[in-house]
């Protein structure tokens, strides 16, 4: 967790004996003196988190108003009032007002996970001081008390381990491992080759005690613990703009330029061309400069994000800040961990191992759902000797309990070690009847497991019916040692070191695959010794053992993991397993769900091996296909920074306090709903209700969709800039001899008015089909690209500018007027704008159809599916109504009523056009499929 340096305290203090640990803590086992107590607490200060300075809330508040869009739009506003446009103004701030509100109430969260921290540690701990023993707040604690902890004690401090009964911890808050780590107060050798969750004795900040109890002496405090040193490299990163705000802050540079060189130009014109008075030039080309604005953007991102949001909830991934769901669509590397997210968290026992033969295990999880298998054949305790002895073994060595699912609980609960929890679930696979078993021959004594000889030993009072009242299990190599014969059809043979090699290839075969492998040994004490259970010492009874067989068991990974990886591969996303568990188990699991290429090599790199690996070299092996192990949490960290410095987008996922810097590191942290802490949560960006890898790939297409449809929005908000520009051109082009086939208002009302409800229903679009089909979008790739210009100008924009202006002087023509003697005043010019405008508005309707699907065909079975299109279009003719035949608006807009003539003409507009990009897709789809 820390450098293992000579200047490490923690490491220091591992190695020492209890006594001279003590000396040079300067304490004793009767604890500090009161006055020691107050100097030290003055030195090291209150055993707390420190928290991080937080950004006031009205500066969150007034940022949503402030960023570079935002001004944009109070600018435009400003234009407008100065262009005597008051209505105009007012409705530009009042969308910008709303949209900062809304932004602001959807990503309200205070960044809580040093809080999360602090509340995982204990309020009160018990401590000798004086040589007496008292009860104190957890707070003042200080370095050199002593502590007293048992079961169910969460840890207060790190702290060393001075004496130990069957002590277990729990530090899967910190390594993102669930096995229980068994302490003891031994000095640890060959310290430098561990990482501080390795030392068996030391306790740490943020952990609990599972099992025994454990007096201590407190080294570290506060933050200066492991736990607060995580806190501190967590508070320490900064928040980094999503790609999407990054992305939006250069569109709306880019549209601000391009807005201000058309109005310039404009003016420009108007004035020394046209010789418009200076007032009314400015007038003119500030309403060209509000009309090329894209109002509706802000609303329609928001809006965008809002609802894959909420199509996300409902796919177990909620979004705690919107523009992570963008980030989303651009994550080309996902930092994994494995237990739990790539895997089920549910040991289970695979393989039963014995020196006759071997049998399959069927059934995942706790649950007592499969077989105990020779071939096709089912096989149960009662058939087979040996096969009977290792189910019972294993269970009578088995502390842990399996709770069935309830009104609180949905999974298994585990109570203990679920490496022994699936001895359990084996045993009753092959019809063991343990209830009677621990009815009939109870644990009369246990030999706990200890780190040095790993192995643990039960001793049963025997009822006469079981071959052996001893039984053992632990690592096979240390198993093996103490065995001295084997049985083998019901019958106990002398051990050779032929048969001991036998056990142990097997052993390996089984190691390589990943796989976690228990031994299992009896052994009958004579009746001696069972009425004198004080001389069943591990001396006296752990020798001239007989072995019985292999437990072999995993992690399995989870189905939907195998089509989400591939999927993410197809969809160029690199996976990279990161993980606190040991290097074969890491790899084994990689290659079987197809995590990495199989055809290229994978590298294993441990947390070990990158302490000491230079930057160059961590970036070549990032370059290629790789797995982290046994890696601290600066550890993962540091490989999600290389990425990022390797100009990836970055998502990490995450359950335990050790995870919480990663995810705050990364682009996007996810976190586990269901095993995750509060910390991890608080850490992170997005939390997976169903702790699945593959609801990651799921939230990734929704990301990529809401890029995909603010495209869709601007190319259809710039397709109509065209048509509305061109009367223009056309006007200072001809030196005003061709009168503007558009006002300024009604180029405002098309802006503001039809488009914006089409332009809010493409951002509610689902994500396309073939969308993951394509790689992450490059962060060089910018939303206004030579596509979308080519798509919106010279396209869509391109036939709807022809239309509408043949439309302009097709209604001229109808009522007697030819150029270049065109009315620029009185009814017919009014009614040949008005024309225009819903000519422009008809080419809208189609447009908005056509730009739903960029391949696909919009004659689909979801067409009807986006009701907000629909109501967008059903809005477009209802105010191009109003505008056209109700008096006070028809003044205020300058237009006339339609006639009859006119309605069929703008009828038939949307029809050749939607058949000509139909037409468009079909050839695209057929050159795509070549």
């Amino acid at each position: 967790m820390t450098k293992n340096d000579e200047n490490d305290e923690i490491i220091k203090v591992a190695q020492l004996s209890v006594e001279d640990a003590l000396k040079e803590l300067n304490t004793s086992q009767s604890g500090l003196t009161i006055d020691e107590v107050h100097t030290l607490q003055q030195k090291y200060g209150k055993n707390i988190f420190a928290k991080a300075k937080q950004e006031p809330l009205w500066k969150k508040f007034l940022a949503n108003f402030t960023n570079l869009m935002a001004i944009l739009l109070w600018v435009a506003g400003i234009i407008a009032f100065c262009a005597d446009l008051v209505q105009l103004g007012i409705a530009i701030w009042a969308v910008n007002i709303i949209n900062g509100i809304f932004s602001f109430w959807q990503e309200f969260q205070a960044d809580k996970a040093t809080e999360a921290l602090a509340n995982m540690l204990p309020s009160y701990t018990r401590v000798i001081r004086n040589g007496k023993e008292e009860k104190i707040l957890a707070k003042d604690l200080v370095p050199g008390d002593i502590v007293k902890l048992e079961e169910g004690d969460d840890i207060p401090a790190d702290i060393r381990v001075i004496a130990a009964t069957t002590a277990q911890a729990d530090q899967s808050s910190l390594t993102g491992e669930v096995n229980p780590v068994h302490k003891g107060a031994h000095a640890v050798e060959d310290v430098k080759k561990k990482n501080h969750a390795d030392l068996n004795n030391m306790i740490f900040s943020g952990t609990n005690m599972m099992k025994g109890n454990i007096t201590g002496v407190v080294v570290k405090t506060g933050m200066n613990t492991d736990f607060g040193r995580i806190a501190e490299l967590t508070q320490n990163v900064a928040q980094q703009k999503s790609p999407l705000e990054k992305e939006l802050d250069t569109l709306t540079k880019q549209i601000s330029i391009l807005a201000i060189s058309i109005g310039i130009i404009f003016f420009l014109i108007a004035t020394f061309f046209v010789h418009y008075p200076l007032v009314k030039g400015f007038v003119f080309a500030l309403g060209m400069i509000v009309a090329f604005i894209p109002e509706g953007l802000e609303p329609t991102v928001t809006l965008s994000l809002a609802g894959a949001v909420q199509r996300m909830a409902k796919k177990h991934a909620l979004i705690k800040r919107l523009s992570s769901v963008e980030t989303l669509g651009s994550t080309s590397v996902i930092c994994s961990d494995k237990t739990g997210t790539l895997t089920k968290n549910e040991m289970t026992v695979k393989e039963l191992w014995t020196l006759e033969k071997s049998y399959h295990v069927s059934g995942e999880g706790y649950a007592v759902r499969g077989h105990i298998k020779e071939g096709p054949k089912h096989v149960f305790a009662k058939d087979n000797d040996t096969l009977k002895e290792v189910l019972l073994g294993g269970f009578f060595a088995d502390n842990a309990r399996i709770q069935a699912p309830d009104k609180k609980h949905v999974r298994y609960q585990i109570l203990g070690d679920p490496t022994e929890a699936c001895l359990e679930v084996v045993a009753r696979k092959g019809k063991v009847d343990v209830e009677a078993e621990l009815k009939n021959t109870p644990r009369v004594k246990e030999l706990p497991f200890d780190s040095s000889r790993k192995m643990m030993t039960v001793i049963q009072s025997s009822d006469g019916t079981h071959r052996f009242n001893t039984y053992t299990k632990g690592a096979p190599n240390c198993v093996v040692d103490k065995c001295t014969s084997y049985l083998e059809h019901g019958e106990i043979k002398p051990i050779t070191q032929e048969i001991k090699d036998k056990i142990m290839r097997a052993n390996d075969g089984y190691a390589k695959d990943g796989l976690r492998v228990l031994a299992v040994a009896g052994r009958n004490l004579d009746q001696k010794m069972m009425n004198n259970l004080d001389s069943a010492t591990i001396e006296t009874v752990e020798e001239n053992l007989t072995f019985l067989g292999l437990t072999v068991m995993m992690d399995p990974p989870r189905a939907e993991v195998y089509k989400a990886a591939r999927e993410c591969r197809k969809a160029g996303i690199k996976v990279t397993m990161v993980t606190g568990d040991y290097g074969l188990t890491a790899k084994s699991i990689a290659r079987q769900i197809g995590l990495t290429d199989p055809d290229k090599p994978l590298t294993v790199i441990t947390g070990d091996a990158l302490k000491t690996m230079p930057d160059d070299e961590l970036r070549h092996y990032l370059e290629g296909e790789v797995v982290f192990a046994r890696m601290a949490p600066e550890q993962k960290y540091r490989v999600v920074s290389m990425y990022e410095k390797m100009g990836n987008i970055v998502a990490a996922t995450g359950d335990g306090v050790n995870d919480a810097p990663a995810l705050k590191k990364a682009n996007i942290g996810i976190a586990m709903g269901g095993t995750g802490t509060d910390v991890a949560k608080e850490a992170a960006d997005m939390i997976l209700t169903d702790d699945n890898f593959a609801s990651i790939v799921g939230a990734i297409k929704e990301g990529r969709g809401v890029y995909s449809n603010i495209r869709k929005f601007l190319i259809y908000i710039l397709n109509s800039n065209m048509p509305e520009a061109v009367p223009s051109v056309l006007f200072l082009l001809s030196g005003g001899a061709i009168p503007l086939a558009l006002t300024v208002m009604e180029i405002l009302f098309i802006d503001l008015g039809t488009d914006m409800i089409p332009a809010l229903g493409l951002g509610r679009e689902d994500p396309e089909k073939g969308i993951m089909d394509r790689p992450p979008r490059s962060p060089k790739d910018h939303l206004i690209n030579k596509h979308v210009l080519a798509k919106a100008f010279l396209w869509y924009g391109l036939i709807a500018s022809i239309i509408a202006t043949a439309a302009f002087f097709g209604a001229n023509f109808y009522r007697g007027h030819i150029f270049p003697n065109l009315p620029v005043v009185g009814w017919d010019y009014r009614q040949a704008t008005t024309v225009t405008l819903a000519a422009i508005i008809f080419c809208q309707i189609a447009a908005v159809l056509n730009i739903r699907y960029s391949r696909q065909s919009m004659f689909n079975r979801h067409f009807f599916k986006n009701s907000m299109i629909f109501i967008g279009i059903i809005m477009e003719i209802v105010l191009l109504l109003c505008i056209s035949y109700v008096p006070v608006f028809q003044s205020f807009f300058g237009t006339e009523p339609l006639n009859a003539h006119d309605w069929i003409m703008l009828v038939c507009i949307p029809i050749p056009l939607i058949l000509i990009d139909e037409l468009r897709k079909w050839i695209l789809r057929k050159n795509y499929k070549k």
